[in-house]
């Protein structure tokens, strides 16, 4: 089935789950030009119609196949746990709904191949929703280092943490919970995108507890010796810094799950350059106006996450967790997800 895109003033969007996350994306549609917040699906009625009033949709719908009728739904945010999203996207596709997953795109790479393979098959529209690939700020940082300004970029770190026992999903093995698909993703990529994917290597520690992993640390060694070292933790906050470090200087990105600042330093450590990030609604916005600028195009992707990075990432973290031991239920026979949202 061939994906159905609407000519519309607005692109109406629906989404799947109605946990925290969605709520953002659902304010963010609200005051983003261009796009309609439209509709919610949850496999509680009422939980979707409360859902809908508080966030001023249009439409609620007590079970997802539901929403997915609706011809006048244009793309799809899927919002729920981690383990869920394969099952979901290609229902999603199944319905020739162009679809916004929210990272990670899957559990595992078998999963993300699968998942691309069959959109490809139908002819439907699919990105992540990995969303620091999709701002403004990220192009002011990649110019600046191509620049040249601190010379040769030679060592990356990133950091990511919070303090998120207290959040269910995320304690949860069944679920996939646990700190590398939830936080660490963000390091990698921060590294993914400013040294690329020409690696050599890959270390990993971690430390894993009741079938998640709550800190991991990862150092990415590349073909021309370049190191990224990257760490990200569920039990503990940290600077979530970037730090790009060259041969004449280095620069510090402010919060790498959604920059806020860059800052360049010389080699004398003497502050040389400064650029804050421009004002924005939550940085949702800019994923969904990608995608509803790649359906007007008639694009089965976004150009600022490419199917292949996808996979890349999904890939590495991957190696990581084989390098860790660490195993989800869901990738065993007797793994059971169950139905949330």
């Amino acid at each position: 089935m061939k994906q159905e895109v609407q000519q519309m003033a607005k692109m109406r969007v629906g989404i799947i789950g109605a946990g925290r996350i969605a709520a953002i994306m659902a304010e963010t549609l609200r005051k983003t030009r261009g796009v309609e917040a439209y509709a919610i699906a949850s496999r509680s009625l009422e939980k979707a119609q409360a859902f809908a009033f508080e966030h001023g949709m249009t439409k609620a719908y007590g079970s997802y196949e539901e929403m997915l009728q609706d011809k006048k739904l244009d793309l799809v945010y899927i919002a729920t746990p981690h383990t869920l999203h394969l099952t979901h996207a290609k229902m999603c596709i199944d319905y020739g709904k162009p679809v916004l997953v929210e990272k990670p795109f899957c559990v595992n790479a078998a999963q993300a191949q699968e998942l691309l393979d069959y959109a490809k098959e139908k002819g439907v529209f699919i990105t992540e929703a990995i969303w620091v690939r999709y701002l403004p700020m990220y192009e002011t940082i990649k110019q600046t280092l191509d620049s040249g300004v601190i010379g040769q970029p030679k060592l990356l770190t990133a950091n990511l943490g919070y303090e998120m026992t207290e959040k269910e999903r995320l304690v949860d093995p069944k679920l996939a919970g646990g700190a590398l698909l939830d936080v660490g993703i963000y390091p990698l990529n921060f590294a993914y995108m400013l040294f690329g994917n020409d690696i050599d290597k890959i270390d990993a520690s971690a430390v894993v507890k009741d079938g998640i992993d709550t800190q991991d640390s990862i150092t990415l060694t590349y073909k021309d010796g370049r190191m990224a070292v990257l760490n990200s933790s569920m039990v503990a906050v940290s600077d979530r810094l970037g730090i790009i470090q060259g041969t004449k200087g280095y620069m510090v990105i402010e919060n790498i799950n959604n920059y806020q600042s860059m800052t360049v330093y010389d080699a004398n450590y003497k502050k040389i350059q400064y650029k804050k990030c421009p004002k924005q609604i939550s940085g949702y916005e800019y994923e969904v106006l990608a995608c509803r600028d790649a359906l007007k195009r008639k694009a089965l992707s976004c150009e600022a996450m490419p199917h292949e990075e996808t996979l890349r990432l999904m890939h590495a973290m991957d190696e990581i967790r084989e390098k860790i031991g660490l195993i989800y239920p869901c990738e065993t026979e007797d793994g059971q997800t169950e139905e949330q949202n």
